[in-house]
């Protein structure tokens, strides 16, 4: 039997709970997932049936054939994880929920997770460690980065390029490009919650506001 390992107990980390113990046997759903965390409070603790364990477990001989999943939303933090996973030679599993689509010529890194009711439609490359979060969509001709994030409700339209380790925060619209100059998020970009993106987006900047538009520094 295959076995997981979510790295993270928090919100998010629940959240993808049941998507693992849909891959699981009834028989073995208990323990087939485990949670990892590296807050010492949340240790030896049950969170939703699952226990969490150390990450110094994970990599012992008792836990080190799970297939990660890291379930943490900042792609900086993501990113960490994931490299210090790699670094001991762990796996790592792509998960979608049942309600996710994937239409025509979808290619997808390893460790994505697909929550309920998202899209990916035609034509479109997506990188390592993506998140897409509930109702979220990459439509036609789309390219994601490595490290994604998108928060819930993000309508991303056709032809953009998302550089690595953005994150686009709930509701957000990003508009469609043009087929000689598609819309472009630069790397490390935040774009803000209900954000509406009509034009590129400077690498580590934060967008806010309909048109988005620079967060004024304090």
């Amino acid at each position: 039997m295959e076995r997981f390992a979510i790295y993270g107990c928090g919100g998010f980390g629940r959240e993808i709970l049941p998507m693992v113990r849909a891959l699981l046997p009834s028989s073995g759903s208990s323990v087939g997932v485990v949670f990892v965390s590296d807050v010492d409070e949340e240790v030896g603790r049950i969170e939703n049936g699952v226990k969490v364990i150390t990450f110094d477990r994970l990599v012992s001989a008792e836990h080190r054939d799970r297939k990660v999943i890291v379930s943490q939303g900042s792609p900086s933090v993501r990113r960490r994880l994931t490299e210090r996973c790699e670094a001991e030679g762990l796996q790592f599993k792509s998960i979608a929920a049942s309600t996710y689509k994937s239409l025509d010529d979808v290619t997808v890194g390893e460790g994505a997770v697909f929550c309920d009711f998202s899209m990916c439609t035609s034509n479109v490359k997506v990188g390592r460690q993506f998140q897409c979060n509930i109702y979220s969509y990459v439509a036609h001709d789309c390219v994601i980065g490595d490290f994604v994030t998108f928060a819930p409700r993000v309508h991303c339209n056709g032809r953009i390029v998302i550089e690595d380790d953005v994150y686009v925060g709930t509701s957000a619209i990003l508009r469609q490009g043009d087929a000689d100059r598609p819309l472009r998020i630069g790397r490390g970009a935040v774009i803000g919650m209900g954000a509406v993106v009509t034009k590129d987006v400077e690498a580590y900047s934060t967008v806010i506001g309909n048109p988005a538009k620079p967060m004024a520094r304090k």
